[in-house]
């Protein structure tokens, strides 16, 4: 059995669980439990503070962990990064009072930084040949301005409306974050056997995000055109009707061209349309 750690709460948690469950890993939010099993996959899951996951995993307590890239980072822990999963994207930035003018990064010189990633800020001012007064606080880092602590922060941006509320102005975007699945650097080989199984799972539901699956009823001469139109992740499926001159047409298509392509093909006349969701892709 694979110890996973995952935050105890927040939105990493949820993202975390939802992941799990679809991929058939089915286990459920904390509710002030240190510890659960699943029912149908080998893992027991540990809830964690984010920020004491990637230690938890460098030391054995936990074999992998789901954490934000950026605390990886900031804690600088011995661990490998097994994947990235792609959500609870956000990024950590510079910000300044807003009626402030800037001119790069050449502005921060001499200022004090309020930030609760103080390595990864120290890092960046050290590539920019920048000596600031970098201040550790933890949580509402975005006050320190107007209260007279920092000239500047260095914080987690998602939408920005935090930083508007509170007079401030995004100036310089320095780290992109995003979940990771982290491992311990000396997994047994059963444990990395069923890391293996979870990411087979994990990039099968990834494939098919943005995807949808496509059937229409197409005049057999008219299938040609119908393929140039749409190719699927081979090529499309194509079936005989039991109406004969006319096939199937089966394929999986992006989200994002889904109306052109619909458009297209009803151009080269096809009909009955069907669109519909994917929610696993295997290969």
């Amino acid at each position: 059995m694979i110890r996973l750690a995952i935050q105890a709460k927040g939105r990493l948690n949820e993202d975390s669980i939802e992941l799990l469950n679809e991929a058939g890993m089915s286990v459920g939010k904390s509710k002030r439990k240190l510890l659960t099993q699943s029912a149908d996959f080998p893992i027991e899951v540990l809830y964690l503070r984010d920020d004491d996951i990637p230690q938890a995993v460098a030391m054995g307590i936990a074999d992998i962990g789901i954490v934000g890239l950026n605390e990886v980072a900031e804690k600088q822990q011995d661990v490998d990064i097994a994947h990235n999963l792609g959500f609870s994207k956000c990024r950590i930035s510079l910000a300044i009072p807003r009626d402030h003018e800037y001119n790069g990064p050449s502005y921060f010189n001499g200022k004090r930084v309020a930030t609760s990633y103080p390595k990864i800020l120290a890092q960046y001012f050290t590539e920019q040949g920048i000596t600031a007064e970098i201040h550790e606080i933890s949580g509402s880092v975005e006050i320190a301005p107007s209260v007279g602590m920092a000239d500047a922060i260095f914080d987690i941006v998602s939408s920005g409306s935090t930083l508007v509320t509170n007079g401030l102005k995004e100036v310089e975007k320095v780290f992109l974050s995003e979940a990771v699945i982290v491992a311990n650097k000396n997994l047994s080989d059963e444990n990395k056997a069923i890391l293996d199984q979870m990411l087979f799972r994990f990039e099968s539901i990834e494939r098919s995000k943005g995807m949808k699956y496509v059937l229409m009823n197409i005049p057999c001469d008219r299938v040609d055109a119908a393929v140039a139109i749409l190719p699927g992740m081979k090529s499309p499926t194509i079936l005989p009707l039991a109406q004969e001159g006319w096939c199937s047409l089966h394929a999986v298509i992006k989200d994002s061209e889904l109306w052109q392509k619909i458009e297209e093909l009803k151009s080269v006349d096809a009909e009955d349309i069907l669109i519909l969701a994917l929610e696993k892709m295997i290969r």
